[in-house]
């Protein structure tokens, strides 16, 4: 621990330095731009990319957000149709909602959208999605700028606004689930010098600051921004930490035809490795004991860094032609100790735990990809064709998994701390866990405009791939394949008037799998069938809504099972399901009520069932509520107090009906409501200076989010955060 410490500390010194600098620059910019007025520049935008008009790369489009509502996209379809043109169901969370609801993680910014339920997160280090129904931790879904990357937390100080493209024409992204993808867009730099410096404080104890400044390099035709952060809150259970601090420098360049982009982003972070709380098997309830109490050990830390680096560049050929290039390089690499749970006896409330550890799990990639788009007239019709293709390559090893045995006797409900040692022996039979996987994706699309009310859209996807996984000492071979699958898509719009537009879509999905699963081996690749019927509106000038209808059939749906053996050893199992049925209805809307009035809200309902399967047919996915629902209000006052100053409040609702906790449905998560309000008093100076105030989980409901979901799914159930206040102030330059 002392040697975290040290870097933690040093770590410090390095934050501070960077502030330092960026606040120096911040001073020269503004000393030369004030006779040019940019003290109102800044006092107008903050920073914000919403009034900047930033540039943007990576198929993210060229329009950004007014508020909360998105005005234009084109990451659904990777080119500039309009959100009402594309044959998908399309959700923005913009910059404006992530600011007013202070929200730090991906699962704070997905609770405003439909379809959307948490998975298993690694003891609450890494992002897990579950789309439309299907979704796993790190399985590509959660992209940057649209490429995928290993980061295991994708939204951080760098996020400008979060696109969910739902439904199969994620197949733009390579090899995807059919229900979607997570599109998150980072912020570029800016022609115009503008920038924040944030202090929050947490009522958890502790807090965090921000840095984030951009502008044009004089003389030049390059722009800047440097971003940094650090945090350091106690955690909210009984014991632990998060420490995390984050430096992220970007570089644009712009010139008559061409844009060109380069990031970088290094993460340092340490946290709590925490699976949640157990539930008695017996009545499917969690246990009595206080939420905040841990059943584990104070070593339960998941102590890593990540980087990613990021080149994009967009050429104009013509008026009418354009090409992208997009390359990223990712990695993670941490080393986690825990107590972990293996079994409880609910008559005497005692535990039998196991000290387990993963030294430098290490998790590469790169990405890149290369996209011709062109706008041509074809037999008197006008056609918008995209033609391009995209590279992964990963790699996955984990080296020493330390195992010891199983020690009983912690009682829950009088928890003695100290009793389980950690461990360093190295289970040989585990240890270098290999995952190494390429796959190349192919494809070309034409939106073809009939007339001005018909489109018709129409793709095909060529999809290689070839993997590689197994473990142990010696080294045992699971997954050893290769394969070649084509795929198409087709779609149709009808814009009943131009704030109004119909939508149908058919596709196919393939995803090939790996396994280094000791029982099993080489599995086959999933398939599906995608069906989406929806309606999207322009309301009252400033609302986007979009309702949809989807059906989706999956075979060999891949899960993975862990099984508690009796002299404390875990074996793992992967399986396949013969076929998954998930359907539903959605319903997003975002936007602006009246000039002083926004809003975001979402619904949806789904139904899904294992269709075929020796063990759990007739059952529901497990995680996935049948039910989800948000609504997120706020009101700006304007000028207040007869003052130039400003104040804008608002508050809303999440939650979900239940959910089954595993598999087999033999217990479920229990549906909750959480309420969340904020209030932003900005007091408009030389340097306008911003106080907001955050109230999260108002009425501290207790509930919960996710589950391990195999076969020790009671012993690991992911726990909402309690009520926390937190109080912050920026301000902009």
């Amino acid at each position: 621990m002392s040697v975290i410490k040290r870097r933690l500390l040093g770590t410090s010194s390095l934050f501070a330095t960077v502030v330092l600098a960026g606040l120096a620059t911040a001073a020269t910019a503004q000393a030369q731009t004030a006779t040019t007025n940019a003290n109102q520049t800044a006092t107008e935008t903050g920073a914000s990319d919403t009034t900047l008009a930033p540039i943007i790369l990576s198929g993210s489009g060229d329009s950004d957000t007014t508020g909360y509502q998105p005005v234009s996209n084109s990451s659904a379809t990777r080119s500039n149709l309009p959100l009402l043109d594309i044959p998908q169901a399309v959700n923005i969370v913009s910059d404006k909602v992530i600011e007013d609801q202070a929200a730090k993680t991906l699962d704070d910014v997905l609770n405003n959208v439909s379809s959307i339920n948490q998975a298993n997160t690694l003891g609450g280090t890494q992002d897990a999605v579950m789309r439309r129904g299907f979704g796993e931790k790190i399985d590509g879904s959660v992209l940057t700028d649209g490429l995928r990357t290993v980061l295991p937390r994708s939204v951080n100080a760098t996020t400008d606004r979060v696109e969910v493209l739902k439904g199969p024409s994620s197949a733009l992204y390579g090899i995807q689930e059919p229900g979607g993808v997570i599109n998150v867009i980072t912020k570029k730099p800016q022609e115009k010098f503008g920038g924040s410096i944030t202090a929050t404080g947490s009522s958890f104890g502790g807090g965090s600051t921000q840095l984030d400044v951009t502008g044009p390099i004089e003389g030049t035709d390059f722009a800047y921004r440097l971003i940094g952060s650090y945090e350091d809150v106690d955690y909210w259970r009984n014991y632990g930490k998060t420490k995390q601090w984050l430096i992220a420098p970007s570089l644009s360049w712009t010139g008559e035809d061409t844009k060109v982009n380069v990031a970088y982003t290094h993460r340092d972070y340490l946290l709590p490795f925490d699976r949640g709380q157990i539930f008695d098997e017996t009545t499917g309830k969690p246990v009595t004991t206080d939420p905040k109490t841990q059943f584990t050990e104070r070593y339960n830390i998941t102590d890593g860094r990540s980087d990613l680096f990021s080149v994009n560049v967009e050429h104009d050929l013509s008026d009418d032609w354009k090409v992208r290039f997009d390359y990223n390089y990712s990695q993670d690499v941490y080393s986690d100790n825990q107590a972990r749970i293996m079994s409880y006896d609910p008559a005497t409330g005692n535990l039998t735990r196991r000290a387990d550890s993963t030294n430098d799990s290490t998790q590469k990639q790169h990405a890149v990809r290369m996209d011709l788009q062109g706008d041509v007239d074809i037999a008197g019709f006008r056609n918008d064709l995209l033609i391009g293709a995209n590279y992964t390559d990963y790699d996955l090893l984990r080296s020493d998994m330390i195992r010891c045995s199983a020690v009983g006797g912690f009682n829950i409900y009088n928890p003695v701390y100290g009793t389980l040692p950690k461990c360093t022996t190295v289970a040989a039979k585990d240890s270098d866990q290999t995952i190494q996987q390429k796959s190349l994706t192919a494809y070309v699309q034409d939106a073809v405009h009939l007339n001005d009310q018909w489109i018709l859209i129409g793709g095909l996807t060529l999809q290689h791939y070839d993997q590689y996984a197994g473990k142990g000492r010696p080294f045992i071979v699971a997954t050893d394949a290769e394969g070649f699958e084509v795929t198409p898509r087709a779609g149709i719009v009808y814009k009943v008037t131009p704030d109004v537009s119909l939508y149908a879509t058919y596709a196919s999905s393939f995803m090939p799998q790996s396994s280094i699963a000791d029982v099993i081996g080489e599995l086959p690749p999933e398939t599906g069938k995608s069906y989406e019927v929806g309606a999207k509106f322009e309301l009252l000038g400033g609302l986007t809504a979009t309702t949809a209808f989807y059906h989706i059939d999956k075979r060999n749906v891949l899960y993975n099972e862990t099984i508690n053996n009796a002299d404390g050893t875990t074996t793992s199992i992967s399986n396949t399901s013969g076929k998954v049925m998930s359907q539903g209805f959605e319903f997003d809307i975002a936007g602006a009520l009246t000039d002083n009035l926004s809003m975001i809200a979402s619904y949806s309902y789904n139904n899904n069932e294992v269709v075929e399967d020796a063990q759990y047919q007739g059952n529901n996915l497990a995680n996935v509520a049948r039910h989800t629902g948000s609504l997120y209000l706020t009101y700006d006052f304007g000028e207040v107090f007869g003052t130039d100053n400003t104040l804008k409040i608002g508050g809303g609702l999440r939650g979900r009906s239940k959910a089954p906790g595993n598999y087999g449905n033999d217990y479920y998560l229990p549906g909750y409501v959480a309420a969340d309000a904020f209030a932003t008093y900005t007091i408009q100076t030389e340097r306008p200076i911003a106080v907001q105030l955050n109230l999260k989980n108002l009425f501290n409901k207790t509930y919960y989010t996710s589950s391990l979901y195999t076969a020790g799914a009671y012993l690991g159930n992911q726990i909402g955060n309690p009520f926390e206040a937190s109080l912050s102030v920026k301000m902009s330059f």
